[in-house]
């Protein structure tokens, strides 16, 4: 039984920190059962899309702190999904670069992650679900250019 208050129930803050916290548990529990975690489908994600980086470049580009990059590039690295190779231009600097085995990891995680989003979104009609994920991306450009 539901007892949120009504005063709470109706405001789009409380709404969206209650299905926050329901997503982060979706999305943890799916990455567990295959041996995953978010950070190493934000990392590998980013590498794809953005191509060998620094540490630093990749903390940033994943919205991650910098130990917990560090942590996830070891357990990527230790399952042949990345590789670590000295920056040409900067040899104090690792350069991140994904690995064939990354990139099948890669794909692995995004389908764990069409199942969530499945799941999270089944209520919804399509056009509802567009228009649900254009709106929630409106708010946080919104919110990150402030």
């Amino acid at each position: 039984m539901d007892e949120t208050p009504e005063r709470l129930a109706g405001k789009p803050s409380w709404l969206i920190s209650q299905l926050s916290v329901h997503v982060h548990r979706l999305v943890a529990d799916a990455f567990s059962a295959e041996g995953a975690r978010g950070y190493h489908y934000r990392i590998l994600a980013a590498l794809d899309e953005f191509g060998a980086t620094s540490q630093i470049r990749l903390a940033q580009r994943s919205n991650m702190d910098r130990s917990d990059v560090v942590a996830a590039i070891n357990e990527l690295a230790a399952h042949g999904f990345v590789e670590r190779s000295p920056d040409p231009d900067d040899r104090r600097r690792n350069l991140v670069s994904l690995t064939d085995a990354g990139t099948q990891r890669l794909e692995e995680l995004e389908k764990v992650i069409e199942g969530v989003q499945e799941d999270l979104l089944s209520p919804l009609p399509q056009d509802e679900r567009a228009a649900l994920s254009r709106l929630m991306g409106r708010l946080l450009a919104h919110h990150r250019t402030r």
